[in-house]
């Protein structure tokens, strides 16, 4: 009986382990008129944010929704699309968000030009933090006239 259930234990092993290696990711494997057009496909999909997975490109991404959109780019650059049609389309589709790299607009001000702002700002905090500091020191140096009098008084003290 013992002999039995090792026999089936380890024939369901094996079973699970066979099944386990046949559950790998398709690799799309798209045939280009040109190589040229594959490199473009290529940089495409990885200039395009997957809009399911949020931080992955067309090319990382495993999800549903990029591998229809790598198809996409696929057919689209195939049937002799340029970069900004295909570009286009996807942000026509799926808004601003499938960009990396979002265009300069007036809504994409804040983007491009909040951190250039921060900085700046940080440095004009640092400079006025610096010059305070180097005024206080100045002030401490400085003797009133009673404190040179006092040590001039010692000072000659010391003389004799």
């Amino acid at each position: 009986m013992i002999k039995y259930m090792v026999q089936i234990c380890s024939a369901l092993l094996l079973s699970l382990t066979l099944i386990s290696g046949a559950v790998a990711t398709p690799v799309d494997t798209y045939e280009f008129k040109s190589m040229d057009n594959q490199k473009r496909a290529l940089e495409l999909a990885h200039s395009l944010r997957c809009p399911q997975c949020q931080n992955q490109n067309l090319i990382d991404s495993n999800s549903p929704v990029a591998q229809d959109l790598r198809l996409e780019v696929y057919q689209m650059v195939d049937a002799g699309k340029d970069d900004d049609e295909v570009i286009e389309f996807m942000t026509s589709r799926y808004g601003e968000f499938v960009l990396y790299k979002p265009r300069m607009e007036a809504k994409t001000y804040a983007l491009w030009l909040g951190p250039v702002a921060l900085l700046m700002f940080g440095l004009f905090i640092g400079f006025m933090f610096i010059r305070k500091q180097r005024i206080t020191e100045v002030d401490e140096q400085e003797i009133s006239v009673e404190e040179q009098k006092e040590l001039d008084k010692l000072l000659k003290r010391d003389d004799k």
